[in-house]
Parts: C-alpha cells; sequence; structure tokens
C-alpha cells in the first residue's frame, strides 16, 4: 500500500510541474505557488513512506507533515474564490492548457488521496498528510479556474444530456 501511495505522490508532483511549466508560460502568476505544492508533495511522500507505529520518533519529527501546510492551501483556494465569478454548473476541464493540466492534476490527487486513506486509517501514516491530499485538489480545482480567467480563456460548463 505505501509504494503504491508513493507513485501516485510522484506521478502528482510531475503533473503539477506540466501544468507549472505552462502557468510559467502564460504568465498567469500561478508557477511560484505550484513550485511550492510540488516541494511540498515530496515532503508529504517522505511522511507516508515513515510509518507511524513503526518508525522512531527522530525519523517521525523529521518527516512530520505540519498542518500550516494545510492551512496554507485553504487562504490561497480563498484568494481565488475571491477573484472566481460562482459557479453555476459543472466545469468540464477546459480553459486553455494551464487550467486543463491543472485538472488533470486534481484527478490524480484524487486517486492519490484514495491511495493514503488505508494508511491512515490503519494509522500507518498521518491523518494530515489525507487533509492535506483533499484540499490540494480543492486548490487545483480553483487554480485551474484561475488559470483560465487569467489567461482569458472560456471555461465550458457541463450540459445535460436532457437540456441539448
Amino acid at each position: 500500500m505505501v509504494f503504491e501511495a508513493l507513485g501516485h505522490q510522484d506521478e502528482l508532483c510531475a503533473v503539477i510541474g506540466i501544468a507549472r511549466e505552462h502557468c510559467e508560460a502564460s504568465g498567469n502568476g500561478l508557477a511560484d505557488t505550484l513550485a511550492e505544492i510540488q516541494s511540498r508533495v515530496f515532503d508529504l511522500g517522505a511522511a507516508v513512506a515513515t510509518p507511524v507505529q513503526t518508525s522512531d520518533e527522530t525519523k517521525r519529527s523529521y518527516t512530520e507533515f505540519h498542518p500550516r501546510f494545510t492551512k496554507e492551501l485553504e487562504r490561497a483556494i480563498d484568494k481565488f474564490d475571491e477573484e472566481l465569478p460562482p459557479l453555476t454548473n459543472f466545469v468540464i476541464p477546459s480553459g486553455g492548457l494551464s487550467s486543463t493540466y491543472l485538472n488533470l492534476a486534481r484527478t490524480v490527487c484524487r486517486r492519490a488521496e484514495r491511495a493514503v486513506v488505508p494508511l491512515v486509517m490503519a494509522e500507518q501514516c498521518d491523518k494530515e498528510v489525507g487533509i492535506f491530499l483533499n484540499r490540494l485538489s480543492d486548490f487545483l480545482f480553483a487554480a485551474g479556474r484561475a488559470a483560465a480567467k487569467r489567461e482569458g480563456k472560456t471555461e465550458i460548463l457541463w450540459i445535460r444530456a436532457k437540456d441539448v
């Protein structure tokens, strides 16, 4: 289970890197924040790779995943919400390359979260890791919407089949 979770986190970091490159190229202002998040995903991997029940206090202390990282994500989400129009419908991944790759990162993040939940429930991993991944997927969704808006791209809204 640990190796699977670490693999998903590695993939997440790589997909965030692709999104970051597109954000850098577009100049939408998100690249530095995404680089910081990539480092936090590495920290998260260290926490997952250090089982709570079988690691000594020194290792656990070195790889502790601090709740302030989650709080920073929540503050960033709030700032995005201030600049974005409220959602009235589901958004289909769209809005340019930055936005679309941020949405892809969001789906990989959800998979990484699903892989960590059993570790958290078995108390092999700090619960903050799961909380962070949950909030990170929300951050990536909001960042994708912000990227589309900042780049002047159009988001495609879902249309129910019966409404077509």
